[in-house]
């Protein structure tokens, strides 16, 4: 099992959310009438974490990585093959009925596709009032209007827009009555699931700002996927790098993004348009060659070695752990911090002095 992360305040705080040694395999089958599993995919095998009050991990990596099935685990949505996640302390990977349902007022979730995630036959005050039909507790049916228009105020939108439907919106202003919908229910976490790749540059700004915003006013913890390195650091306290089901890197974004240990963390930012040319000029390009094995036969010990330009025979037969490397443990460096590699080193990727 990799060891915990490091808290933000220098292990002053206690992690809301615990995600241990966290596994889904999904079975391959063969036959007609008679299935038989030949194999498995092994989407997420091994991912460990914490989760901070009032921080935000950012999850980054490329398509296939993970990520998203690792979002719907710890929503339950998809039921772990093996591993824990622990919320205040409980293992919610074994909890079903009342007792998920209790836990799911806490840790609300934002989808990807803001046209897909909102019932076209609902009116906008039907989907962001739903929560309220669940847990009928939270708001009584006589304040529930009041309830829904407060929530759209609070994301920027006409309150007197909740008699409207999905189709009579923009996509930003349907993922903003997607996370008012989060909203609803006063949670402490919410899993973003690349919220923002869905709309366009200009609206992406609007919606990642607004994510801050609330933050700070609900005092809200976001495990927030994406695929853009740029938004991820903009909105992100520490940054955790998939690859191929497994944590390749977990740091602060300074530590990840200025002080990157691992090849494979290395290689995306090094990918990152560079709009000053002369820093475009003394940066240090690494070129990837082959492509990203496949989850149901992933390589032996490091799983990024078939495309590591430091691998060596060790990294076939020995499966780094998530770890501070030992030449960095013992020093105030920013390359200590969790890397899952037997060579990990800093390197300057960007080009800066």
């Amino acid at each position: 099992m990799a060891e915990p992360d490091k808290a933000v305040a220098a292990g002053a705080r206690e992690p809301i959310l615990q995600v241990r040694g966290l596994v889904k395999h999904f079975p391959l089958t063969r036959g007609v009438l008679v299935k038989k599993q030949v194999g498995a995919v092994k989407a997420v095998d091994g991912v460990s974490f914490d989760l901070y009050r009032g921080e935000t991990l950012g999850i980054v990596g490329e398509s296939g990585c993970g990520k998203s099935t690792v979002a719907k685990l710890l929503m339950n949505l998809e039921r772990a093959t093996a591993g824990e996640v622990f919320y205040r302390g409980e293992d919610i990977t074994k909890l079903s009925g009342r007792a998920l349902k209790a836990v799911r007022r806490n840790i609300q979730m934002v989808f990807q596709d803001p046209y897909t995630s909102l019932n076209p036959r609902m009116t906008v005050g039907d989907i962001i009032g739903e929560p309220f039909e669940i847990h009928p507790e939270v708001a009584p049916k006589g304040d529930r209007r009041r309830k829904v228009q407060e929530l759209l105020d609070v994301v920027g939108l006409n309150p007197e827009y909740l008699n409207r439907y999905p189709h009579q919106f923009s996509g930003g202003q349907r993922q903003r009555i997607g996370i008012a919908r989060g909203l609803a229910l006063n949670p402490e976490i919410i899993i973003c699931d690349e919220p923002v790749s869905a709309l366009d540059v200009s609206v992406q700004a609007q919606v990642v700002n607004l994510m801050a915003r609330l933050q700070q006013e609900y005092d809200l913890s976001y495990l927030f996927i994406a695929h853009d390195l740029s938004i991820v650091r903009h909105i992100s306290d520490r940054v955790g790098v998939m690859y191929l089901g497994r944590m390749a890197e977990i740091g602060t974004d300074t530590e990840i993004y200025d002080h990157p240990t691992h090849p494979y963390t290395q290689a995306l930012l090094s990918a990152v348009p560079v709009p000053d040319p002369e820093a475009r000029e003394g940066r240090d390009r690494i070129i990837l060659t082959g492509d990203v094995p496949s989850p149901a036969d992933p390589p032996s010990g490091c799983r990024f070695r078939t495309r590591c330009w430091k691998a060596e025979e060790r990294c076939a037969t020995e499966t780094p752990e998530l770890a501070v490397p030992a030449r960095f443990r013992d020093a105030a460096s920013p390359a200590a911090h969790p890397s899952a590699c037997h060579f990990a080193e800093v390197r300057d990727v960007v080009g800066a002095a």
